[in-house]
């Protein structure tokens, strides 16, 4: 596999991803928006800075996303009780509510709709099980033996 067609795949398992985690009240946030929403979810109490530095993102990115996510009650923020001038961030209650609804959400019906032969689906989910296990990073449920749908 060349780089271009590895590009071309990551970009289409993207799509993938993101129709199995947004429907009509996420489709208002911005790819962006939903990257600093789940980092933040994995990183609860973290600080804009921490976003940052997890995400790649610019700084004024970050900032303006979390704002954005703050007016619509997705984020909730509190002061650093060890330093009064930074924020800690943390998903709000029915964000975190919301995003494990979407996440516990099983991938083979948006494969099967990708992949129609059901037999070519099945093996699809089946590999990107396998790639998933190969190239990211264990989560925390891989300690516990639970499932890890939020690598």
């Amino acid at each position: 596999m060349d780089g271009v067609r590895l590009l071309r795949l990551g970009k289409r398992l993207t799509e993938l991803g993101r129709e199995m985690v947004t429907d009509h009240a996420s489709a208002t946030l911005s790819p962006g928006e939903i990257a600093v929403i789940s980092d933040v979810y994995r990183h609860p109490n973290t600080s804009v800075q921490d976003i940052r530095v997890r995400t790649g993102f610019a700084q004024s990115h970050v900032s303006t996303s979390v704002a954005r996510l703050r007016e619509r009650g997705l984020l909730d923020a509190v002061p650093d009780p060890a330093d009064g001038r930074r924020t800690l961030l943390s998903a709000s209650e029915p964000a975190r509510h919301y995003i494990r609804a979407r996440v516990a959400r099983p991938a083979e019906p948006v494969i099967a709709r990708a992949v129609p032969d059901p037999d070519q689906a099945r093996r699809v989910a089946e590999l990107l099980d396998e790639l998933a296990g190969l190239l990211l990073p264990p989560g925390p449920a891989a300690r516990t033996g639970e499932p890890d749908r939020l690598r």
